[in-house]
């Protein structure tokens, strides 16, 4: 197989004179993808909130929880691949780009399988420590164990992703996550609206919708190989494994992993906030959360594009270019965020009314909706700068900061527990502040770095 970059790609260009245009120009397609994103999520609820119990709906959101907690503490897979993608085709090493793609695939597929055959042990166990309620242990546990089967198309689904992005290759990013939540919606429907498979053909739909989206993936390598016409092969040889490059995506991948672990144990602490107060606290949490999901992803979009553009200004040395991407991603960012706050206060109800048939997880996802209003625009900055530390492979600021901002998190949930629901969400809401805080401290540093050209390579 062939992989031929062009200078000539709509994302080149020297990265001090990106415009407006530009950056929505790259971002839409991933805003669009990542609003999907979060659509598998909220389908696997609406089906469990129209066609099975509380319990039911309880099972599938903790058992995602799970799921999310295992399979993105590979996240750097996606994460880190997109920040040296874009910094290698910034210093105009093309080789270094297919490299880094086949490295990926070598630590992604292994892992997945790995993952797969511990997955009898871990589903069982991380429920446990989630106090998963005895009436919804088993329909959680059959739905955990079934996610698994897609763990190693999921990951490698995630570098795909990640070198997609990196090439500044966002519509077809898109297009992978238009092949997940297609098949997803189909697949669940049909196990569960049609067969009645309950939580575990939820996982299993899901399981082969992520598979599906591998193979599109793959397809998607190929035929970006196809059609450049300067380049080189995709093959496997000696200089792919050199010691500094293994070392530098070790390392890299290393502190994304143990940063993303730090930021997924907040989010399942708040899970299991949400069950110790109860299966309809729990239920109505999961429901808003839903909307969380759908604004983040979003404004990621805007997030992935600085990881992109602030990669090739550091592979370039570039301040200006760095600056000049920080600022404008960050205009979209904090515009985004305002209005996702503004969409979900005054349409919550409604959607709310579309999720679950409940009356009583209804009245408890309505309470707590003028917290979840306010998490879009307070996590916008919180949200981009993830993007700006990322795009220049800052790993070990960005795994302090959020073993710092965890740390902070346990301190005031724990503060305002008395507080209840209440203190649940505003637990959450201010672990964004403290994201947003420990990150912005380090931009500074980060500028002199890139202007001596410390931060690629």
């Amino acid at each position: 197989m062939s992989l031929h970059i062009s200078d000539s790609d709509e994302s080149s260009g020297c990265s001090s004179n990106i415009t407006r245009r530009q950056i929505f120009r790259e971002a839409w397609p991933v805003i669009l993808g990542q609003a999907l994103t979060p659509l598998t999520g909220v389908v696997d609820v609406c089906m469990m909130g129209r066609f099975g119990s509380v319990a039911d709906l309880a099972a599938v959101a903790l058992g995602a929880t799970v799921i999310n907690f295992v399979f993105w503490s590979f996240g750097f897979l996606r994460m880190g691949v997109t920040g040296m993608t874009a910094q290698a085709r910034g210093a105009g090493e093309y080789e270094e780009v297919a490299a880094i793609l086949l490295r990926a695939f070598c630590l992604a597929i292994p892992a997945g399988f790995l993952l797969l055959a511990v997955s009898p042990f871990v589903a069982p166990f991380a429920l446990h420590l989630l106090d998963t309620p005895s009436d919804a242990f088993a329909a959680a546990d059959g739905f955990t164990q079934a996610r698994f089967f897609g763990a190693p198309a999921a990951l490698g689904a995630y570098a795909i992703t990640g070198w997609l992005i990196g090439l500044g290759r966002t519509r077809w990013s898109l297009f992978c996550q238009i092949v997940l939540n297609g098949m997803n919606i189909l697949l669940d429907f049909l196990f569960v609206g049609i067969f009645h498979t309950g939580s575990v053909g939820i996982g299993i739909g899901t399981s082969l919708a992520e598979w599906s989206t591998l193979g599109a993936g793959l397809l998607v390598v190929r035929w970006i190989s196809s059609r450049e016409k300067h380049g080189f092969s995709f093959r496997f040889h000696r200089e792919l494994f050199v010691r500094h490059a293994m070392i530098r995506l070790i390392s890299v991948n290393a502190d994304l992993m143990v940063r993303t672990l730090a930021l997924l144990f907040m989010f399942s602490w708040f899970t299991k906030s949400g069950a110790r107060l109860g299966p309809t606290v729990l239920a109505g949490s999961h429901l808003l959360m839903q909307f969380v999901n759908v604004s983040a992803f979003v404004l990621d979009g805007f997030a992935f594009t600085a990881e992109h553009r602030v990669g090739v200004a550091a592979g370039e040395g570039s301040v200006s270019g760095f600056l000049r991407a920080m600022r404008m991603t960050g205009e979209f960012s904090f515009a985004g965020g305002l209005l996702f706050s503004v969409i979900i206060w005054l349409s919550g109800p409604f959607f709310i009314d579309a999720l679950t048939h409940s009356s009583e997880v209804r009245m408890q996802a309505e309470a707590m909706l003028p917290w979840c209003a306010l998490i879009p625009v307070i996590g916008a900055g919180s949200w981009l700068l993830d993007g700006v530390f990322i795009g220049a492979t800052q790993g070990k600021i960005l795994r302090n900061a959020a073993i710092l901002v965890a740390l902070g998190y346990l301190l005031t949930d724990f503060v305002l527990k008395p507080w209840g629901a209440e203190g649940l969400w505003l637990a959450l809401l201010l672990g964004y502040v403290y994201r947003a805080a420990a990150l912005g401290v380090c931009v500074p540093g980060l500028v002199k770095r890139i202007a001596a050209g410390k931060v690629a390579g």
